[in-house]
């Protein structure tokens, strides 16, 4: 809850735009998420795939980002600050002037270790001077296009505010999380396999702050990270990256889930499987996903690895295309 407190910087009847307030804001964290009902499907593997994504979905805070923007002329930020949050709630006070503000709020852009300490930086704050360009992005390996999996939920939200001198206002920030993931499970019996490298593709490279808007000028390929499970007849990797498109499909489905969607007759994102076999062979298995990955989702893709070093998909909104042989070209590395 937010209170704005009266400031005695100015005589009755003077102009009070310039005057300062304090006032506090109540920040708190919405998780929506399908995780739990999504690990359903494996449940062999449930305790592994928690452990790699609960630093993910998860409602607590490291850090929050707080800008507030003049909503006329050209909409410049007039306000910054930055905390460590380490909650899933908490208010702070400000005091800046009396006038209508818009306000972009972004939690997590620091990961942080298990132990404690800070991680490398993934994702950070862009054009964030001025409301319309404010978005956040993640750097490109310029070499090979790729880029590494998210470590961590990443937070957003916008609120208009009409600072008002002299009234007890009140102000709630909810951040709904931007970033997403994925896993691929192979069943590998009978296919004895070398090695394994797997990129997910097709999601987008941005997130316009000011309008919760995606941004797709470019597709990364994101490296998916191994998964080490107890059951050695199964490989696991998992992907944590923004969204991919969400096309709009010939029927509505009338759900209160925001995950469940009509799968499209056109690719939306990919797994992409290079399997090298024991004589250094490398088989090359594309996995197209016709059902979108939305923010705050989680999608759990299966496939059965044939002797040849291809992927069979068991889901029917998957479909596959296999290249035996495959050899890398100039323009992408794939590093075993």
């Amino acid at each position: 809850m937010a209170v704005a407190g009266l400031s005695a910087c100015s005589l009755i009847d003077e102009d009070m735009s310039s005057c300062d307030t304090d006032y506090t804001l109540d920040y708190e964290l919405q998780l929506v998420t399908n995780l739990t009902t999504e690990l359903q499907t494996q449940l062999s593997m449930q305790p592994e795939l928690m452990d790699q994504l609960s630093p993910v979905f998860t409602d607590h805070a490291h850090d929050v980002d707080l800008s507030f923007y003049d909503v006329q002329e050209d909409y410049s930020r007039l306000h910054h600050e930055s905390h460590i949050m380490d909650a899933n709630q908490t208010s702070y006070t400000l005091y800046i002037p009396v006038r209508e503000y818009f306000h972009v709020a972004v939690a997590n852009l620091q990961p942080v270790n298990p132990d404690g300490s800070l991680a490398q930086k993934q994702i950070y704050l862009v054009g964030d001077e001025k409301r319309p360009t404010s978005r956040i992005e993640q750097p490109v390996n310029s070499t090979d296009n790729t880029i590494p999996s998210h470590h961590t939920g990443v937070f957003t939200a916008r609120l208009p505010m009409n600072i008002k001198e002299g009234e007890d206002q009140e102000f709630n920030v909810n951040l709904y999380m931007a970033n997403c993931a994925s896993a691929l499970v192979l069943d590998t019996l009978g296919s004895g396999i070398k090695d394994v490298r797997v990129f997910a593709s097709g999601f987008a490279n941005g997130f316009n702050l000011a309008d919760s808007t995606y941004i797709f000028s470019f597709t990364p390929q994101v490296q998916a990270d191994e998964v080490k499970v107890e059951d050695h007849r199964f490989m696991c990797f998992s992907e944590v990256n923004f969204p991919s498109k969400d096309l709009i499909t010939k029927s509505v489905i009338d759900t209160d889930d925001p995950y469940i969607s009509e799968a499209s007759e056109e690719e939306l994102w990919r797994y992409t499987i290079y399997i090298k076999a024991q004589d250094g062979s490398v088989t090359e298995t594309i996995l197209s996903v016709k059902l979108p990955l939305k923010p705050g989702q989680f999608k759990l893709i299966s496939g059965k690895v044939q002797p040849d070093g291809g992927v069979a998909p068991r889901e029917p909104y998957v479909g596959a295309s296999v290249t035996l042989q495959w050899n890398d070209g100039p323009s992408w590395i794939v590093d075993f």
